[in-house]
């Protein structure tokens, strides 16, 4: 099982990335799927998640309204646009996948099963 994220790279404030985060060896459209990130000397932290329905989308605050997730189940990916960029952004971001079945809190990292390697975000001001 392997989480491929991708994407990263050096924005100015106000710009827009997306990340792509590729699975093989699990079909993400049976998962609920996140995304978090972790900045120098931080604790990881959570951005986003949506669930296997795609019913509900869970925001950390400081991205609602900039940051949204989506899937293409035919390619087996998850995305992550990110809007509106800010310095504060800049982190190292992982996507994870998690059974639909948990009913764990969606903000937790321990309540992921699998994790991408992450990739690079640099938000310059």
């Amino acid at each position: 099982v392997q989480l491929q994220a991708s994407g990263g790279g050096l924005v100015q404030a106000g710009g827009s990335l997306r990340l792509s985060c590729a699975a093989s060896g699990l079909t993400l459209s049976n998962y609920a799927l996140g995304w978090f990130r972790q900045a120098p000397g931080e604790e990881r932290e959570f951005v986003i998640a949506i669930t296997w329905s795609g019913s509900t989308t869970y925001y950390a605050d400081s991205v609602k309204g900039r940051f949204a997730i989506s899937r293409d189940n035919a390619k087996n990916t998850v995305y992550l646009q990110m809007n509106s960029l800010k310095p504060e952004d800049t982190a190292v971001y992982y996507c994870a996948a998690r059974s639909p079945h948990y009913t764990d809190s969606f903000y937790a990292t321990g309540n992921y099963n699998y994790w991408g390697q992450g990739t690079l975000v640099t938000v310059s001001s």
